[in-house]
């Protein structure tokens, strides 16, 4: 492999390696998928939010987003509240058991990041977040139709 297609690769492993602390030290012993984490960790740190903030800025799509926050609420992590006022919305927040788990988890995702960015200065660091917005800013361009415009350009031939 070489050129993009070996550095998106790159990228997946890079992804892949960066949850190996959640399924190592977090997934088995709080009993927590990485999508029901980052529920909990997005969650937590905005306080109360819709499903569909959520999803956006987890980019983790809605019906995961759903599926997850169920199991959440199942184990008393999450609690969900319809919008009075928009009854299609539904409000989430941590219970008492959520934002103990998130007090747990979150100096986990710091430490990570500790890690992954202390070889790198500053200007190393404003390039990295540049791109890195950039490249996501493109996944989530849509088209005219509002449809996305990256999954509309990497359809598989006769589809």
């Amino acid at each position: 492999m070489t050129g993009k297609s070996a550095l998106m690769h790159d990228m997946l492993k890079l992804n892949n390696r960066l949850m190996a602390p959640f399924s190592t030290h977090l997934a088995h012993r709080y009993r927590i998928s990485l999508n029901e984490f980052r529920l909990l960790m997005a969650i937590g740190a905005l306080g109360r939010t819709a499903s569909h903030e959520v999803a956006e800025i987890t980019g983790v799509n809605v019906m995961s987003v759903s599926r997850a926050v169920a199991t959440l609420q199942r184990h008393g992590r999450v609690e969900v509240i319809r919008d009075e006022a928009n009854r299609r919305r539904k409000w989430l927040s941590l219970t008492d058991e959520g934002r103990r788990l998130y007090a747990v988890m979150r100096p986990q995702g710091d430490k990570v990041a500790d890690y992954l960015f202390s070889g790198l200065d500053e200007n190393d660091l404003a390039t990295l977040a540049d791109l890195v917005e950039r490249l996501t800013g493109r996944l989530e361009a849509t088209d005219a139709n509002g449809q996305s415009a990256f999954l509309e350009a990497t359809k598989p031939e006769g589809s």
